[in-house]
C-alpha cells in the first residue's frame, strides 16, 4: 500500500481479495464487491432491484421480524416500509406460507422480498428465484453470517445465485476484519451497477449516472480479509466440531433445523422448554454469575422494538414471538476446547435444573 500509495477506490489489495474470495468460496461462479459495511451494502443491494419502483405506489419490502436491527433500517433507508413477516418454526428463516400470505394481503405494493438466511442456514435460493420469476418482484438475500456456510450440494451459500447475497465481515463473524462485507451474485451487470452505486454513482467518470453513496471498502480492510481467507476453512472445520459437543451435550434441547451441509456459527442458539421460558433471565443471570457471555438474539425481535413498531408493519408473528421468547445464544468460538464446551452446558444444564417443575 505504501508503494502504490492506494489506500481505497478498489485498489488492487481489494481486487485480489474479490478474486480470490470467488475462487475460494463460490467455485469461480459469479462477481462481487466489496463494501464497507453489510448494513450499506444492503442498502445498496435494495436501492439497486427496486430502481424502477415507486415507493409511494409499492411502499412495502416483505422481510423477517427475527433478525437483526441493521436489516429494518436498511429498508428504510431505501425509502421503504418494513412489512413483517412471520418465521418457519423449525429452522428459522422466513415462512413462505406467510410471505405468500402477505403478497396477497397487500398485493401490487410489495417492492422487494428480503429473507434472511438466519444465522449463516441456507435459504432456499431456487425458491425466491421461481417467486421472483411467478410474480416480477426483485428478491435481496440478507445472508450477514453466512460466509463459511455451505448449501445443501456442499457450495458455498449463495454460489450462483442471481439475487444479491449480501455477506458482513464484521468483528463479530467468523471471518471479521473490524467492519466490511460484499455483496455477491452471478450477475455481472448488477454487480458492476453496484459497484459505481458504491463511488458515489460514478457510472462515467467523475459523472453520477445513478443513485450513489461511499460504501468502498479500504485496502487495509481488504488485506485482513485476505489474510482471514487463508483461515477460513479450518477455522469453519473447529466451529462445526465444537457445534456437534454442544448438540452431544444438550440432546434434550430445540436447535435450529439446518437446511445446509454446514453452517457457520457465531455462537450456538438453542431454545428453552416452555416450562422455561418464564425464567431465561435468571438462567442467563446464572451463567453470568459462573462467568460465561451469552446472549438472546433474536430478543426483542424487530417489531417488538420502539422505533420499528412505529415505522413498520407486519402480518402474524406468532412463530416469531414464541422463538424470541425462548431462544439463548451460547458462547461458540473456534479456539473454545472440549473441556470448556462441557463446562458450559453443565452450567447451563444446572442452571435450568434449578428452574424445572
Amino acid at each position: 500500500m505504501e508503494q502504490s500509495g492506494i489506500y481505497t477506490n478498489y485498489g488492487p489489495i481489494n481486487q485480489k481479495f474479490e478474486k480470490r474470495l470467488i475462487e475460494q468460496m463460490f467455485g469461480g461462479v459469479g462477481q462481487c464487491v466489496t463494501v464497507c459495511n453489510a448494513t450499506i451494502g444492503l442498502m445498496m443491494a435494495l436501492k439497486y432491484v427496486t430502481r424502477h419502483t415507486t415507493a409511494s405506489r409499492t411502499p412495502y419490502i416483505i422481510m423477517p421480524s427475527f433478525t437483526f436491527a441493521a436489516a429494518a433500517h436498511a429498508v428504510l433507508w431505501a425509502g421503504f416500509t418494513p412489512l413483517f413477516c412471520d418465521i418457519d418454526p423449525a429452522d428459522w428463516m422466513a415462512s413462505h406460507q406467510a410471505e405468500d400470505q402477505l403478497l396477497k394481503d397487500y398485493e401490487g405494493q410489495v417492492a422487494a422480498i428480503f429473507p434472511y438466511a438466519t444465522f449463516g442456514n441456507a435459504t432456499n435460493i431456487a425458491h425466491y428465484t421461481e417467486l421472483e420469476k411467478k410474480t416480477g418482484i426483485p428478491v435481496v438475500i440478507d445472508a450477514a453470517a453466512s460466509l463459511g456456510a455451505q448449501d445443501a450440494r456442499g457450495q458455498g451459500f449463495g454460489c450462483g445465485s442471481p439475487h444479491a447475497i449480501v455477506c458482513s465481515l464484521h468483528a463479530t463473524k467468523t471471518m471479521g476484519i473490524g467492519e466490511g462485507g460484499f455483496i455477491y451474485a452471478n450477475n455481472p451487470d448488477m454487480i458492476e451497477a453496484l459497484r459505481a452505486m458504491g463511488n458515489f454513482g460514478f457510472g462515467q467518470v467523475r459523472h453520477a449516472t445513478m443513485p450513489g453513496l461511499n460504501s468502498k471498502l479500504p485496502e487495509i480492510g481488504a488485506l485482513l480479509a485476505l489474510s482471514g481467507l487463508e483461515h477460513l476453512d479450518a477455522v469453519v472445520r473447529k466451529k462445526c466440531a465444537i457445534e456437534q459437543l454442544y448438540y452431544d451435550h444438550l440432546p434434550g434441547f430445540e436447535f435450529q433445523h439446518q437446511r445446509g451441509t454446514r453452517t457457520s456459527y457465531q455462537f450456538l442458539p438453542v431454545r428453552l422448554p416452555q416450562h422455561l421460558v418464564p425464567h431465561r433471565g435468571a438462567i442467563l443471570e446464572r451463567m453470568k454469575q459462573k462467568r460465561i457471555g451469552t446472549s438472546t438474539y433474536f430478543s426483542p425481535h424487530l417489531h417488538e422494538q420502539s422505533y420499528f413498531a412505529t415505522h413498520c408493519r407486519a402480518g402474524d408473528l406468532s412463530a416469531t414471538r414464541a422463538l424470541s421468547s425462548s431462544i439463548v445464544s451460547l458462547p461458540l468460538w473456534h479456539e473454545m476446547t472440549p473441556d470448556m464446551v462441557h463446562y458450559v452446558c453443565q452450567q447451563f444444564l444446572n442452571a435450568c435444573a434449578a428452574h424445572d417443575m
